[in-house]
């Protein structure tokens, strides 16, 4: 039930850009382990098992948390909820820069994924505080300066690691948190619960965190389920058993963790259906361009080394930090549907023609920022479309719940890629054959194109 306690009190430049900067600041430290992976596997003397553990650690937390922050902040007040989580990430980034050894570094990594749940808060707040349209735009350039930090991250912390220490790429982005946590204290007003009743659902809280946890350690198991067919059957059976059980507490809690019925709304499921199509084919030209790079200049490939890859890909990434704040302008110009509708197009046209036309470094840079600018747009436009079809009480669940199928999107991309380059190499060689990219980019085009029969269902009429 929603309550309307008092007229919302307008905020300025200054507060939403407080919020960007404290996006750019979180989206700086999630980003520095992978480009420092080797480095910190050399250093903490990891196996490359425990690499792909301490890779993936803060993804799996990210996935628990924001749902969980979302509703939270629903129910008691997005910047209540986002000062203590921040507090929580801080106190991770902090453990992670003093971490002697893999363990301490796994838990500073376990509390930073606190992080992810950071945007439906900061939409909770945007959503309260500014008029409709503004909404758009502000909830667009929240997002796009996430994965702006992001990008910095990722260029900064080689740099950093060797030029200072490994513990100076956690600290400095820390640091920043913290002085981008006390400007939205000072500058965000108090925003009251939207919700009268404050009752935590803490059965259908831990089924979730069980249903997420169990689906993700299902997509890790992807590459290697020829191994272990028992292993991946128990899990899936798991995971049958923990939706089911999720799905009869919810129905029956008074104050459900997940409205069930919420859900069921065609705005709502055909949102989540479209972000998980196309972060899964995002994440596979994600995965597959840079592996497309490294492959040796003697065959197909063109044995780039890690700068050259990195310099290769920073016009997608600057592609992507820019769509955040376009997808919320193009959302309240033209509405979600048109803009999801040619991002999709668009997406699915570049990976056919990735699958085809890969022979020259450009051709890669090129499909890699377009598919970059598409995603970046669809996914900013579902955003505004979740939180502006909800009530104020359901922005931080919807919009997390979007975030999380993000995730879970771009881990099943990435997963399966993994299994198709896998299949693909020939006993007694390194390399994949160049079909297995092809066959790739084309499963990638054809899960992209097929969410333009969600996008169909979509309301014409409503500029999202």
């Amino acid at each position: 039930m929603t309550t309307i306690l008092a007229p919302p009190v307008r905020i300025g430049k200054a507060a939403v850009g407080a919020l960007g900067v404290l996006a750019a600041a979180t989206g700086a430290l999630e980003s520095v382990v992978t480009p420092t992976l080797p480095l910190l596997q050399r250093e903490l003397s990891m196996s490359p098992a425990q690499g792909a553990l301490l890779s993936i650690t803060m993804l799996i937390t990210g996935a628990l948390v924001t749902p969980v922050a979302g509703n939270l902040g629903d129910r008691y007040g997005g910047k209540r909820v986002m000062l203590r989580l921040m507090a929580v990430v801080s106190a991770g980034g902090l453990v992670s820069s003093l971490a002697p050894n893999l363990p301490v570094l796994l838990l500073g990594q376990v509390l930073e994924g606190a992080m992810v749940g950071a945007m439906p808060l900061s939409f909770i707040l945007v959503r309260k505080h500014l008029p409709t349209g503004q909404s758009h735009v502000a909830i667009g350039a929240v997002s796009g300066l996430f994965v702006g930090g992001g990008m910095l991250g990722t260029l900064m912390a080689g740099p950093i690691a060797e030029g200072l220490s490994r513990h100076w790429m956690f600290a400095i982005p820390t640091m920043a948190i913290v002085v981008a946590t006390l400007f939205v204290h000072g500058l965000v007003p108090n925003d009251p619960p939207a919700r009268s009743d404050a009752r935590i659902d803490w059965p259908g809280l831990v089924l979730l965190s069980g249903v997420l946890l169990a689906l993700m350690s299902g997509l890790s198991m992807v590459p290697s389920a020829g191994g272990r067919p028992l292993a991946l059957g128990a899990l899936v059976v798991l995971l049958a058993l923990l939706v089911t059980g999720w799905v009869f507490v919810e129905r029956r809690s008074p104050s459900p963790m997940v409205d069930l019925r919420l859900l069921a709304k065609p705005a709502m499921w055909s949102s989540y259906v479209i972000t998980f199509a196309v972060c899964a084919g995002t994440s596979v030209a994600t995965y597959l361009v840079p592996q497309l790079f490294a492959v040796s200049a003697d065959g197909y490939g063109f044995g780039a080394g890690s700068t050259d890859i990195g310099r290769y890909l920073l016009p997608s990434t600057v592609a992507a930090a820019i769509s955040g704040p376009l997808g919320g302008a193009a959302s309240r110009r033209f509405g979600s549907r048109a803009v999801v509708t040619a991002g999709v197009g668009v997406m699915t046209a570049t990976l056919v023609a990735l699958a085809f036309l890969h022979t020259e470094v450009w051709h890669l840079v090129v499909g890699k920022a377009l598919i970059a600018l598409a995603s970046g747009v669809c996914i900013t436009a579902m955003v505004v479309r979740t939180a502006t079809a909800v009530d104020h009480g359901d922005t931080g669940t919807a919009t997390g719940l979007v975030l999380v199928t993000r995730v879970i999107g771009f881990a099943a991309g990435v997963q399966v890629s993994g299994a198709v380059l896998t299949a693909g190499t020939r006993p007694g060689t390194e390399d994949p054959a160049e079909s297995a990219f092809g066959t790739g980019f084309v499963l990638a085009g054809a899960v992209t194109a097929l969410s333009l029969l969600v996008v169909r269902s979509m309301s014409k009429g409503v500029k999202a």
